[in-house]
């Protein structure tokens, strides 16, 4: 059996007619650049978020960026993220001229550990981007309520938590603005790069739109000067072809780790996903901690089983941060873990036997 990490030719399958009708129509009346299918997913994903302002841009990392320059964050100034994610939550922090602050994560959920942000906020913090991994959302409103108390703006970076939920709220309405991804593998994806900001803050929306289009909300009237990070007509129509089956895609990998959690439980060597307390974890990923990882990894390849590592480096120690001076001693839990997580394969598609399979490779490695 040979079970892909993502299997979106199985998606493009599912929906074939839909996504064909999408791609076709754009190339039809050639609406690449802006325009209806652009216009048609922002007012789609504004609905389905009950969110009153969404902001197209060229793909995740370009979201966050925009945000913070639009937010007046530069030179001088702090932004706190985590230490375990991809390095856009921090890179762009850097682009805008701030300097990033790392916080290790908390053993239970893999997240930011929420009680270790308030000695790192200084009077030159400006910004916490909150980043919900792996499709659980962070304890955000302790995060919120220190935002709050020191003045500080609330970013939520939900590139892995499409409809993620804490408290009945969803990922992306607590904090001033939010930044999404539509790389291809996340739960909702584009064919190719793609993004979003969504706030409820008018004068955030006006400000993002015009920088994301070259400081112009009218062509030609360039009021200020921006980049060029615009979501294309084929991205925009493709996303919206697949936005209505988001929420079945959605329970159908919550039913999935649930069969995971159920075919793994008697696994002495492996620790599962823990799902915070009043929460809806998505399971963008469905994360493992494994003894023995990397051997587990190469055990599973040869059987066929695609995993992958998130992230297999903590930012504060990668290359580009070597400025920074960090040691192992100053995110111990996510130095420890940085050689136990494993991510399997989750998706809509995947099946029961699937599941199966891969829980009895699993057990297989242990007890050779």
């Amino acid at each position: 059996m040979n079970i892909p990490f993502v299997d979106l030719k199985q998606q493009y399958q599912s929906i074939k007619n839909e996504i064909d009708t999408a791609i076709e129509n754009v190339l039809t009346e050639t609406a690449f650049i802006g325009g209806k299918y652009v216009n048609k997913f922002e007012k789609d994903f504004e609905t389905l978020y009950g969110v009153n302002h969404c902001i197209s841009c060229a793909n995740g990392t370009d979201s966050l960026y925009i945000i913070m320059k639009m937010l007046g964050i530069g030179a001088g100034d702090e932004v706190i993220t985590v230490a375990n994610s991809w390095i856009s939550s921090s890179e762009t922090i850097s682009q805008t001229g701030a300097k990033p602050v790392f916080i290790d994560i908390e053993e239970e959920y893999l997240s930011i550990n929420e009680k270790l942000i308030e000695q790192k906020i200084t009077s030159k913090t400006k910004a916490l981007i909150m980043v919900h991994l792996h499709g659980q959302m962070c304890d955000i409103e302790t995060i919120a309520q220190l935002c709050k108390k020191y003045q500080v703006y609330l970013i939520e970076d939900c590139a892995q938590s499409h409809l993620s939920e804490y408290n009945n709220i969803r990922a992306g309405l607590r904090g001033i603005a939010a930044s999404f991804s539509f790389y291809p593998g996340k739960n909702l994806g584009a064919y190719g790069d793609a993004g979003c900001i969504i706030t409820n803050d008018s004068a955030l929306a006006e400000k993002c739109k015009m920088y994301a289009r070259h400081g112009a909300l009218i062509k030609h009237q360039h009021k200020i000067e921006g980049i060029n990070s615009r979501l294309d007509g084929l991205q925009a129509a493709v996303l919206s072809a697949k936005l209505p089956f988001l929420i079945e895609w959605t329970n159908k990998r919550i039913a999935a780790a649930k069969h995971y959690d159920e075919a793994l439980k008697n696994i002495n060597e492996i620790v599962t996903p823990k799902v915070r307390a009043n929460s809806k974890h998505t399971f963008h990923l469905y994360v493992i901690r494994a003894k023995q990882r990397n051997e587990l990894a190469n055990y599973l390849k040869e059987k066929g089983i695609e995993t992958a590592i998130h992230y297999p480096t903590p930012l504060p120690f990668l290359e580009a941060y070597n400025y920074l001076n960090y040691t192992e001693l100053d995110f111990p839990v996510a130095n420890k873990f940085k050689n136990e997580i494993l991510s399997l394969p989750i998706y809509p598609e995947i099946t029961i036997e699937q599941i199966n399979y891969i829980a009895l490779t699993i057990k297989s490695f242990y007890s050779k």
